[in-house]
């Protein structure tokens, strides 16, 4: 019967020798078969003991201890299993339980130094832990009472609230201001009443909750949600984003956004739902109240824009977004619905509106089946319906506004609802109304219906003649203005054709002309100056306008100015005017074949205008850079991501990819904090978006100096990016252009050329060292011989069964000067730091000595001096026989030659050299000395 389960011990060898071969998962599988099978405790207790170090491997340090205790249970002075318990309880922060451990084994063999080592270490770090304890504990309350006393001056309480921050940021100091009271006093100053008090404590909470989930559950019960909502609703930009933070560190915690391991005893406790759904219900709740502020608002609709929709499609459930649609829909919608002219309205800021629209489309985008999105609409349309009364215009336009917002949201569900009988009869009576702030929302309404998707409904026949009429009649400037855009977008959908130009009557230069004035005019308001960049956003499809618009100074900054207001609704339309004046637009290939073919069948055939072509676009970039774009983009980049879409951070990144064709401008660029703005749109946002950001970045890394171009820590962010152009399915351009930028952050220091390594761009790199193309083989070997000088990249060239080190060799060989001079540095510097690679380089290829003497001799002094400093390093290798046989080549004639010239201000590194050569042959007795040249 034993023998048909599987034998323990023979599964305990087979595991040993899957452990030996390093495939640690297999030995674990052995293992705990073994266990299973096993009744011999003794057996038992090594089987533990072997898959405990098998857990260390994994870093799971967990049930590395608790295999080792089972062990130990049963021999109290297993050697073994104690250190490994030792060094699992250490991982796990237990310091005192493991210096316990290791005091054991240190009794056990006192001889031992690994043991005697351990056992110093620990008892050092358990001293130092100690004295912090205790410091933090009167430090903690030291602070508070500083912070909370009314007399004490205000820098002293300042520094006290920094203080507070920072240590709360640590875990160990995270946990000592929450054992000393610190969450009732953080209250305490939360009542004071006074902004930066408030700021600092919630500050100090937000560090508390992040990634410890009781301890933020803790919180969330002693400081309750309605408090943290409550704060949030204050009128404050900075304490609303604030707390804004708190919320999200809780939800990251709570929803094991927080990778820490906690015991089995622990999970069972920590049922988070419960909080997480007040959590969901109090943010709701704070959409539609009255007593939020506008910002407050703004962070809680972010929150659920974060937090609410799945991130991934992958994963199944999408609960959260169907109990907000069931508890918070018509929150939403009330919030979209608001005109902000009418008196009692909700208080909002400039961007409520369109951050509501976002959520909505994000909700519905996050819908898995029909029913769910009928659902959806049903809600909308009789949220609708219960608003249109034609006795009360104030409920009535609060209802088209609603389906603006709409419109901007989920499209098909808005599009749906201007369908409906009735409503586009409601929008045409309220564009006659008396009453400005009803033909303002109608108006609105029909420019947001009018997009490409509804082509052929009712709006193109009806709207275009509505819109002429109010644009004609109107004596107000405002409804002029968005008369205006609605005409402008239901006419550019010929994008940038040139023979479609709009309304026939060749208007579209007067148009723009018309919106740069009142682009200009300081004396309109900005929301209605903002519809002067919508329209304008649709009119620069047509070549002339492009240029008109970057030659109007005046018009161009203004445009600037608003876009780094606080008003990001404009984002989309600035990237849209943008993108058209430097046509970054993913062009449509025009087939001459197909040209032809079209005019024989009388088809329409696209033109491009002369304006659109390469010296124009040129011009157009220089007038933008010298206008301040960049400062714009910089500003535009650090919007919030619920209104920075993935979308526009695309457009912007193809923006940011033509202004910095040109070398000459990559300084300007800079200068205005173009690099720093760069890093965000690579790392996140559509995958084109990502490549155009990280290729724009290459550009600017290959011609500046890092530190000023990407200041602090940022420099280290640049170079994922950079290696993620390295992918061959890159293009050549990009890979080019990657590697220059990589070759000078890689001259830079050392901790970026180890951050070069970590990323994983060696093997690449090399690739492209054995590439056909010139220009890049020569960018790759230059980015080698910055990187050479790093430990790492010495090891691969030690290593055996490669040809990293014969490539080099033979580089050396090649025609190409600049090549050379790369590979011939990275050759010189390499045999200087590992001797053993001198012995190797003479037996990966038999063309060496040849090769050598080729540099040696070579007219070009850099190249010349690269090959005698490799000379120099082989006879400096420690190799006799290596010395030996270079001094009785025709090396030593060579190194004769050059070494008794005259001194030559331009040759000499050479000379110098070979004369160092030639006293170290002498050092080594391989040649008697010589008297030197007189």
């Amino acid at each position: 019967m034993g023998k048909t389960m599987g034998d323990p011990v023979q599964l305990k060898d087979e595991g040993n020798k899957h452990f030996q071969a390093g495939d640690i998962d297999k030995a674990i599988e052995c293992y705990t078969n073994a266990i299973k099978v096993c009744k011999d405790k003794k057996v038992l207790a090594v089987i533990h003991r072997n898959r405990s170090a098998c857990y260390l491997k994994k870093e799971n340090y967990t049930n590395a201890a608790s295999d080792a205790s089972k062990a130990i249970d049963v021999d109290a002075s297993d050697i073994k299993a104690l250190y490994r318990r030792c060094q699992a309880l250490e991982k796990l922060g237990k310091l005192d339980m493991a210096f316990k451990d290791v005091q054991r084994c240190a009794t056990l063999e006192p001889k031992n130094k690994t043991f005697l080592e351990t056992l110093r270490r620990l008892g050092a770090e358990i001293q130092a832990k100690l004295k912090t304890t205790f410091s933090t504990d009167s430090r903690v309350q030291n602070m508070f009472e500083i912070l909370l006393d009314e007399e004490m001056e205000k820098d002293k309480r300042e520094k006290a609230a920094n203080n507070l921050i920072v240590l709360s940021r640590e875990d160990a100091g995270a946990e000592r201001i929450f054992q000393n009271n610190g969450v009732p006093l953080l209250l305490n100053m939360i009542e004071t009443g006074k902004p930066e008090m408030i700021l600092a404590a919630i500050r100090t909470l937000s560090g508390m909750c992040t990634g410890h989930k009781a301890r933020a559950m803790a919180i969330v019960n002693m400081v309750g949600v309605d408090k943290m909502c409550s704060i949030m609703a204050i009128d404050n930009e900075e304490i609303a984003l604030a707390t804004c933070n708190l919320f999200q560190c809780i939800n990251d915690s709570l929803t094991g956004g927080d990778t820490r391991e906690y015991g089995k005893e622990a999970s069972l406790v920590l049922d988070a739902s419960k909080d997480l759904k007040t959590i969901l219900l109090s943010l709701l709740e704070m959409v539609s109240s009255s007593k939020v502020s506008g910002h407050g608002r703004d962070q809680a609709l972010n929150l659920l824009n974060k937090n609410v929709p799945r991130k991934d499609k992958k994963e199944k459930n999408n609960s959260r977004t169907l109990f907000t649609i069931d508890h918070g829909l018509k929150k939403i919608l009330k919030v979209c619905g608001q005109v902000p002219e009418l008196p009692d309205q909700l208080p909002l800021t400039e961007n409520t509106q369109l951050i509501a629209s976002v959520l909505l489309n994000k909700l519905y985008d996050d819908l898995t089946c029909d029913p769910e999105r009928n659902n959806f609409r049903d809600i909308c349309d009789e949220y609708i319906k219960s608003k249109i009364d034609p006795n009360n215009m104030d409920k009535t336009i609060h209802a088209i506004n609603t389906i603006s917002g709409l419109l901007q949201g989920p499209f098909d569900v808005g599009n749906a609802l201007v369908g409906r009988q009735g409503i586009m009869e409601m929008m045409v009576a309220l564009c006659g109304s008396e009453r400005e702030v009803d033909q303002m929302v109608a108006v609105e309404a029909l420019i947001h219906a009018s997009s490409k998707m509804s082509r052929a409904s009712f709006i193109i026949t009806n709207g275009v003649s509505l819109l002429k009429d109010i644009y004609k009649k109107t004596k107000n400037e405002k409804i002029k203005i968005r008369s205006l855009v609605g005409l402008c977008k239901l006419g550019s959908a010929g994008g940038d054709d040139y023979s479609l130009r709009q309304f026939a009557e060749g208007s579209t230069e007067k148009l723009a002309k018309q919106c740069r004035k009142w682009l200009c005019n300081p004396q309109i308001d900005t929301k209605t100056r903002k519809w002067a960049i919508e329209g304008l956003a649709y009119l620069t499809n047509d070549a002339d306008v492009k240029d008109d618009f970057v030659e109007d100074e005046l018009a161009m900054k203004a445009m600037f100015e608003l876009a780094k207001s606080k008003d990001k609704t404009i984002l989309y339309a600035v990237a849209c005017i943008l993108i058209n004046c430097t046509n970054c637009y993913d062009k449509k290939e025009i087939i001459p074949e197909l040209v032809q073919l079209a005019k024989f069948s009388k088809q329409h055939v696209p033109e491009q205008h002369p304006k659109d072509k390469k010296d124009f676009i040129e011009k157009r970039v220089k007038r933008l850079l010298k206008g301040g774009v960049t400062s714009a983009l910089a500003v535009m980049v650090k919007a919030d991501s619920s209104i920075l879409t993935d979308q526009t951070k695309e457009m912007l990144a193809r923006v940011f990819l033509a202004l910095s064709e040109d070398p000459k401008d990559r300084g300007t660029i800079v200068a205005q904090g173009g690099g720093k703005a760069l890093i965000p749109l690579a790392l996140e946002g559509t995958d084109v978006g990502k490549v155009k950001a990280s290729h724009a970045l290459a550009k600017i890394a290959a011609i500046s100096n890092p530190e000023i171009a990407f200041p602090g820590e940022r420099v280290y962010e640049v170079v994922r990016p950079l290696v993620n152009l390295l992918h061959t399915d890159r293009e050549g351009m990009q890979n080019f252009e990657a590697l220059r930028g990589l070759t000078n952050l890689a001259g830079y220091s050392e901790k970026l050329r180890v951050k070069i390594v970590k990323e994983k761009a060696l093997p690449e790199i090399e690739n492209y060292m054995f590439e056909e193309h010139d220009q890049i083989r020569q960018a790759a070997t230059e980015c080698m011989c910055n990187l050479v000088t790093c430990k790492e990249v010495q090891d691969r060239y030690l290593e055996d069964g490669n040809d990293k080190l014969k490539l080099l060799v033979l580089l050396c060989g090649e025609d190409d000067e600049s090549l050379q001079i790369a590979a011939a540095g990275a050759l010189a510097m390499i045999t200087a730091s590992q001797k053993k690679l001198c012995t190797k380089l003479t037996r990966v290829t038999t063309q060496w000595l040849e090769i050598l003497q080729r540099l040696c001799l070579h007219v070009n002094p850099r190249i010349q001096h690269r090959g005698l400093v490799i000379v120099y390093n082989m006879l400096n290798s420690d190799d006799s026989e290596l010395a030996k046989k270079l001094i009785e080549s025709e090396m030593l004639e060579i190194l004769t030659v050059i070494g008794k010239a005259e001194d030559n201000p331009k040759r000499q590194d050479p000379i110098d050299t070979a004369r160092t050569c030639l006293v170290k042959a002498m050092d080594l007795g391989l040649i008697k000395p010589f008297s030197s040249p007189s």
